[in-house]
């Protein structure tokens, strides 16, 4: 009795020795905890898809891999390099565009954008990110290619696994695996490129002079790109991310996706020569869509978790519907809705706007306008103060009150500046600054590019203070360009 057999006996309440043995089967300790991994070995698809694909794999590998070599010049004393994440400067430059640590946001917003973006997209098209611009789909489509080169197309790998092992067979496996490290570890160098002046560090890589932290990413990003995009493949699209169980919510009845026409396909039967199509379906039953799938599903199954909506097979089932003289189509992208509109003798349509896909284009161009404001309108000049928390004031000799402060000025600029500090919303007062002689308030100078603290004193007659509290403004101007900035605090004094 195999399992199903035993399932439904225990399901209907079969004979005692059955129920038995069904229990004995669904024991605890009888099931395996894990599964492991079934070779797939995906065939060469031809066709519109599959030139998309390479098309996009093409593009995808060239700006990851090119961009850290890509120059831009910046003046003198800034690096050239057109994006670079450069954490000892505390700065991230995207060839025009310079971001300081204070303008996370700016982050926080491409962020906000690439996820209402994939949103949109899901919801037209379904999982056409995960079919092929997903790193995991570009990289492991990479490795497939030269596992076909060295290997041979499907039939030829399987019987080469099937095969005992030989000189032929390791020489192959080797090889295979070899082009597999020097791509994942092609993979970690071009990473690391994008934290460090891409010549200079690959000069110290190859003379064993860069720093520890280079090699360990290079690394552990050799080892990642190597396990996942070569010995794992499906299994990380199936069981480790998590964007298949959330891309559920993210379409309707009416995004399109990759689906088998059954009205049209079934009953499906193998082919001859000169037979009567009046009385069966289209599909011959040949399972090219399954020995293309990368997956190893078969799409006339119905909607599966690990679809990852990459269309050969589309490609795959065209290039036999051509071949048997039948209309291309059997399998492609297509409606939930439409599916039902066909089995009722209905008009398929389309329907891009629907209020999800309008809702996700409104707030990915509210957020878009939003930063593009906020980055042509940003000040090349901050000032935050901070007042001293202890004491809060103290009270000098002559009977004036003075409050402490820290007034840190950021020179966006790339040339040193100098700066008139200005305390607005205090009577009378004196100011008097760490480092340069009492009284003075203007030409505080600034190196360029840089963040400078200074400490600052201010005194006020106590008789001249109407409040405890008194709200201010410090204001920071630019003697040389037209700069300002300002910031709120507040002046403390004895309670009246």
């Amino acid at each position: 009795m195999n399992l199903v057999e035993l399932a439904k006996a225990a399901e209907v309440g079969g004979s005692p020795v059955e129920q038995s043995d069904a229990a004995a089967v669904n024991r605890k300790e009888n099931r395996p905890l894990y599964k492991g991994r079934e070779p797939i070995y995906p065939k060469l698809a031809h066709g519109t898809f599959r030139r998309l694909k390479w098309i996009v794999m093409a593009i995808a590998l060239a700006i990851y891999y090119v961009t850290p070599w890509i120059r831009w010049d910046r003046g003198a004393n800034l690096p050239d390099q057109a994006v670079l994440i450069d954490f000892p400067a505390r700065r991230f430059y995207f060839f025009f565009i310079e971001i300081w640590p204070q303008e996370v946001y700016y982050l926080t917003g491409l962020l906000i954008l690439a996820a209402f973006s994939l949103f949109l997209i899901t919801a037209l098209a379904g999982r056409v990110w995960c079919g092929y611009a997903c790193p995991q789909t570009v990289w492991t489509d990479l490795f497939i290619m030269v596992e076909r080169m060295v290997e041979g197309d499907r039939a030829e790998r399987i019987r080469l696994a099937k095969a005992p092992m030989s000189a032929g067979k390791l020489g192959k496996l080797v090889l295979k695996h070899g082009i597999w490290l020097l791509i994942a570890m092609a993979t970690g160098g071009a990473w690391v490129f994008y934290f460090a002046d891409a010549p200079a560090l690959l000069r110290d890589l190859v003379t064993l002079q860069a720093v520890p932290v280079a090699y360990i990413t290079i690394g552990i990003l050799t080892f990642t790109t190597y396990s996942l995009g070569g010995l794992m493949r499906e299994q990380v699209c199936t069981y480790m991310c998590p964007w298949p169980r959330i891309q559920a919510a993210m379409q309707d009845d009416e995004s399109l996706i990759v689906s088998y026409k059954d009205d049209r396909g079934e009953p499906r039967m193998p082919f001859r020569k000169g037979q009567d199509w009046s009385k069966r379906g289209d599909c011959i039953d040949c399972r090219q869509c399954v020995a293309v799938c990368p997956m190893g599903i078969d799409i006339r199954d119905g909607q599966q978790l690990e679809c990852i909506a990459c269309a050969l097979c589309i490609d795959a089932c065209d290039d036999v519907m051509v071949k048997i003289g039948r209309p291309k189509g059997l399998i492609g992208y297509d409606t939930l809705l439409n599916h039902d509109r066909r089995k009722r003798g209905e008009a398929t349509r389309v329907r891009w706007l629907r209020p999800r896909t309008v809702l996700y284009a409104g707030l990915i161009a509210v957020v878009g306008l939003i930063m593009l404001i906020a980055l042509t309108t940003r000040s090349t000049l901050d000032v935050n103060v901070q007042h001293d928390r202890n004491p809060l004031f103290v009270k000098l000799a002559d009977g004036s009150i003075r409050n402490g402060y820290t007034v840190k000025i950021l020179n966006k600029e790339h040339a040193t500046a100098h700066f008139s500090i200005v305390f607005d919303g205090l009577p009378a007062h004196e100011v008097s600054i760490v480092g340069y002689e009492p009284g003075r308030t203007t030409g505080i100078e600034v190196a360029p590019d840089r963040l400078a603290a200074f400490r600052v004193f201010v005194a006020v007659p106590a008789d001249s203070l109407k409040s405890d509290l008194t709200d201010i403004n410090v204001v920071v101007r630019d003697e040389d360009n037209d700069r300002e900035a300002r910031s709120s605090s507040i002046f403390r004094g004895p309670e009246k």
